[in-house]
């Protein structure tokens, strides 16, 4: 698997403050997606399908 230039150069491990924004960024992607589920059901709920 070949990495990816931008990994490539950071030898170190990441800052804090890189750690802190990629905590921030899984965190929204997760609340994203449950109010997607959130709204995809009430959806559903409001629209049931025609038999």
């Amino acid at each position: 698997m070949p990495i990816s230039p931008h990994r490539a150069l950071v030898s170190k491990p990441p800052s804090p403050a890189d750690l802190e924004r990629e905590r921030r960024l899984a965190e929204a992607l997760r609340a994203n997606l449950r109010k997607r589920k959130t709204q995809a059901r009430e959806a559903k709920a409001e629209h049931p399908p025609k038999e």
